[in-house]
């Protein structure tokens, strides 16, 4: 996922409108000087809360200094000059709105943790302020714009409309009220994110109760002084125990263990967030928050990604009814009198399938994806497919012992800086996702940009993933390419088309599933054997196992996004609204006591567009046909790739870039075959 905190997932760098779209600050700019060290974002995290305080304040003034620069300047205005004020002002908020995101997610100190969320407050609030200020729109609005290149008109259209959407033209009331109402909305949002952090939950197991599971999680999850093993909620946790573990009681209890995170704090807090989005959207004139934060995306309207959802769930029913017969199937072996499939035994018998009916168990691969080696393994497919070079550096400033930094190299041009943080430990964001901890621009800023993630760690033992963990690691390191290819432009002012920014790490999924990329870094951690072909082989037949529940499985999760913001909230139980999504678009029922809304971490950042991931995934699958041609590693399709979609970044409408890598506008056919594929 591609996010402020968040997915993943990149985060929309729209000129002074983080907190109006989704709650959300914007980051900063530092210009470098003398002093200023090459990569400030990592190096403020690793300092102390008073010096990332003081550093917000600096920021903040600096961007209501160039604002009253741009604002001060006579008429008719230069127009380049007045741009740079602007885009100054808005890496300033930009920077200061990423880096006090990353510290609320990843901060170990409490105290820093809520500097930030301080911090991104202020900015979002000073981001609202200006973006309602309608002498900077009326500025803007008056430049000369006609012999300006494509990128820089595109930016000056963005702006003006992203203004006018913020409010910018209503009166004096409407602008207060929508200044209070984004400052209200950010704080909420802190909350509802805060509550997850935290609001992780325990459940206690007997020795037995973990038969089935791997021997080193075993033996990185050792019994208490009562005799009893005790799990915390985490994806390393829950993951393989849904998979693995043999009884379904102990199943059972921890699945309901997992849907009760954040609950029942975030019951209130989302109703709340439900609230002021939708008075806000009706006080802007739109019909509701759908409408309003689909407007700008490629998708258009509310409609539009409710008829989008429809059309993905009739294209995956008879896909989703013959892999629920086929889990049934197996789950009669156990039962010969069973009727269904509870939900906490899906992954189970997804992977007793696999393993009867297509020969194949997914901890046979595990030895052969160590964390280190699937790292090393990943930077030498993007080093030679993008012409690029991934140095560690040693001595750079980190905010955990555990976080690495890597220096990404373009030639002798230094692109940017990647931060891993990668192992779970207390109070941090516990998913994955793509954080921003500096927004790049040509000629003042570095991009550098946080992977965080929740793999095994190294340090307790073999760290072995999942098939699914390499898949994570290498979607989320997607995002990360794509934010540091485009963080070379020349303003940082763009605003992301959000349902396009999951096409790329969507597509790089496949290089985890390839015979010839797998075999480059799938090695056993004890032999250093390559991973066989034939293993690889059935490894991608049993990644078509449940793929229509899985599509299916995610429309739900689309219809519950949007459902929740198409009507007014007043109404809305969100219990309720979970039981509905999950009957009508997967075979399993919904389960009471559970609440897997209260940890839906989209809920904040996507809001209404988790539509976003398949639509996404359509275009994803068109771009991979272009790769397919002359194989994965081609580097001349590789660098075609990197120069038409991922550098243009959201300099361009991203209907425009795919069409110009695909040589025609993307559609369906790729995806419907994937959908279909069966080996």
């Amino acid at each position: 996922m591609l996010k402020r905190l968040l997915a993943a997932t990149l985060l929309p760098a729209s000129l002074f409108f983080v907190s109006l779209s989704f709650a959300q600050a914007q980051p900063t700019k530092t210009q470098p000087t003398k002093t200023t060290p090459a990569f400030p974002g990592g190096a403020l995290l690793a300092g102390n809360a008073d010096q990332f305080a003081a550093y917000c304040k600096t920021e903040l003034d600096t961007a209501t200094a160039d604002i009253a620069k741009l604002k001060a300047m006579p008429k008719p205005r230069n127009t380049m000059a007045a741009l740079k004020a602007l885009d100054d002002a808005n890496l300033a908020l930009t920077n200061a709105g990423y880096r006090s995101g990353l510290a609320e997610q990843v901060q170990p100190d409490e105290n820093f943790r809520n500097v930030g969320g301080k911090c991104e407050q202020d900015a979002s609030t000073l981001s609202t302020k200006i973006s309602l200020d309608r002498e900077v729109y009326d500025a803007v609005a008056g430049l000369d714009v006609s012999k300006l290149d494509p990128a820089t008109k595109y930016l000056v259209k963005q702006t003006l409309s992203e203004f006018k959407r913020s409010g910018v033209d209503r009166d004096d009331a409407t602008r207060a009220r929508v200044q209070q109402l984004n400052d209200e909305l950010t704080k909420i949002g802190q909350d509802f994110d805060r509550n997850i952090s935290q609001g992780m939950r325990k459940a206690t197991f007997t020795a037995d109760e973990l038969d089935g599971l791997p021997d080193d999680f075993k033996k990185a999850h050792p019994a208490g002084a009562d005799g009893k093993i005790t799990l915390e909620t985490t994806y390393p946790n829950y993951g393989p125990f849904m998979k693995y573990a043999k009884n379904a009681e102990a199943r059972h209890r921890f699945y309901i263990a997992y849907n009760q995170r954040a609950y029942p704090e975030n019951i209130a807090v989302l109703k709340s967030l439900l609230e002021k989005r939708h008075e806000l959207a009706t006080l802007l004139g739109y019909k509701d928050w759908a409408d309003y934060v689909t407007e700008n995306k490629m998708i258009g309207s509310g409609k539009n990604a409710a008829d989008f959802i429809e059309k993905i769930t009739l294209a995956a029913d008879a896909r989703m009814k013959a892999d629920y017969a086929e889990l049934l199937e197996v789950a009669k072996t156990d039962d010969a009198n069973a009727t269904h499939i509870d939900p906490w035994s899906s992954s189970y018998y997804s992977e007793r399938l696999r393993a009867t009916k297509y020969n194949f168990d997914s901890q046979s691969v595990r030895p052969y994806f160590e964390y280190n080696r699937v790292k090393d393994g990943l930077f030498g497919i993007v080093s030679k497919m993008y012409g690029i070079q991934i140095k560690k550096v040693a001595d750079a400033k980190v905010w955990h012992p555990s976080v690495e930094a890597y220096d990404v190299w373009d030639g002798s041009k230094l692109l940017g800086r990647i931060y891993l943080d990668m192992f779970p430990r207390a109070n941090k964001y516990s998913h994955a996702a793509n954080f921003f901890a500096t927004q790049g621009r040509a000629g003042s800023d570095l991009q550098e940009t946080a992977l965080v993630c929740n793999f095994p760690d190294p340090s307790k033992g073999p760290a072995l993933m999942e098939q699914r963990d390499v898949t994570t690691f290498f979607h989320e390191f997607g995002h990360t390419l794509h934010s540091l290819f485009s963080g070379q432009s020349k303003w940082a002012g763009y605003n992301y088309q959000w349902d396009f920014i999951e096409a790329p790490s969507q597509m790089f999924e496949e290089w985890t599933e390839n015979p010839t990329t797998l075999q480059l870094f799938a090695k056993h951690y004890q032999t250093g054997e390559v991973i066989p072909t034939d293993l690889v082989k059935r490894l991608k037949r049993s990644i078509q196992v449940g793929k229509g529940l899985g599509v299916r499985g995610q429309m739900s999760l689309a219809a519950l996004s949007l459902d929740l913001h198409d009507r007014d909230p007043k109404d809305v139980d969100s219990d309720q609204m979970v039981k509905f999504v999950t009957e009508k678009y997967t075979p399993y029922p919904y389960v009471e006591g559970t609440h897997f809304q209260t940890a839906f971490t989209h809920l904040n950042g996507y809001s209404a567009i988790y539509y976003t991931y398949m639509w996404s995934l359509v275009i994803a699958k068109d771009l991979l046909t272009e790769f397919q041609k002359d194989g994965l590693m081609n580097p001349a399709v590789a660098m075609k790739y990197r120069k038409d979609v991922l550098e243009p970044g959201a300099s361009q409408p991203a209907a425009e870039v795919v069409t110009k890598f695909l040589g025609r506008p993307y559609n369906f056919k790729a995806y419907e075959n994937w959908l279909n594929q069966t080996e």
